[in-house]
């Protein structure tokens, strides 16, 4: 799918924010203007002011899905929604209203979100996870047992899920490979959002991964794409924080990167069936198993 040695072909942002108080549409049309072709529009929680109760997760949810709907009314892009409870609301909640409650909470918020994916509202549940910043042992502790619980419940749904978690190279990789085994979920139905660009097997351990396309990832994926043996694809985990502007990457970035890999590989001697191959399984057939 290559026009004049140009890919126009598919291309999705597996982890995208959005916010109807900031850029919103526009930010789709930026998207769409450069080339993408579709999107997974991840649930945000607002910090500001957490669901206390599952009523309140339900009507945060029900806003996620109505902006997805307004973009599939104003674009043709696909858009496919992931729900979950943000593993950082539920430590924010552990100093407000304890351990037992905010764990309570995050385990009806992680059985709602199931709702709706066997409603097929939503493909996927997330980003759940843990920290990704230093916490003490017991809230530690308790963020993998509640994690293992999450895995649990998308194994025996037969789910995929987003992780949101610390960034410790391979060890990190390691320890949800684990816990993927106690919990009986097909490592590959994990997939470690802002990933690093190694997508090599003995780094990722068999888990998914959305990387984190910033300056210097395609680099690096070029040199352990021979290595890799899993699913991956492309996310930018764009914020549309109106405290934020720009972070974490603007929407044109996964086409950008997407071309740039395409130019990769043709200086590597990929021969242009191969590099269409390879970008097919990022953008179309690899999402198609992990978010059917």
């Amino acid at each position: 799918m290559f026009e004049n040695g140009r890919w126009i072909g598919p291309i999705l942002d597996q982890h995208i924010h959005l916010d109807r108080n900031n850029h919103f549409l526009e930010a789709i049309r930026e998207f769409a203007n450069s080339g993408g072709t579709g999107i997974n529009l991840v649930h945000k929680p607002n910090f500001s002011r957490l669901p206390e109760s599952l009523s309140e997760y339900r009507d945060a949810y029900e806003e996620t899905l109505q902006m997805a709907k307004e973009i599939r009314n104003q674009f043709t892009i696909s858009v496919s929604v992931i729900l979950g409870p943000h593993p950082v609301a539920w430590e924010h909640q552990i100093h407000t209203i304890g351990l037992e409650k905010s764990t309570t909470l995050h385990l009806e918020a992680i059985k709602l979100a199931l709702e709706y994916i066997s409603k097929g509202d939503a493909v996927c549940l997330g980003e759940v996870g843990r920290p990704h910043y230093p916490v003490n042992e017991k809230i530690w502790e308790a963020s993998n047992s509640l994690l293992l619980e999450i895995m649990k419940l998308a194994a025996e749904a037969e789910v995929s899920i987003q992780l949101h978690v610390e960034d410790n190279g391979e060890k990190t990789y390691s320890d949800l490979a684990k816990l993927c085994d106690e919990a009986s979920l097909p490592r590959y139905l994990a997939i470690r959002h802002y990933a690093p660009a190694d997508i090599s097997e003995e780094f990722t351990h068999g888990l998914s991964a959305t990387v984190s396309v910033g300056k210097g990832s395609i680099q690096k994926i070029v040199e352990t794409l021979s290595k890799s043996n899993s699913y991956w694809g492309m996310e930018t985990d764009f914020l549309d924080d109106p405290k934020r502007p720009g972070a974490v990457l603007g929407p044109k970035t996964v086409a950008k990167r997407t071309h740039q890999l395409s130019k990769e590989l043709i200086e590597k001697g990929y021969s242009e069936d191969d590099i269409c191959k390879i970008i097919n399984n990022i953008h179309s057939n690899w999402p198609n198993i992990l978010y059917s």
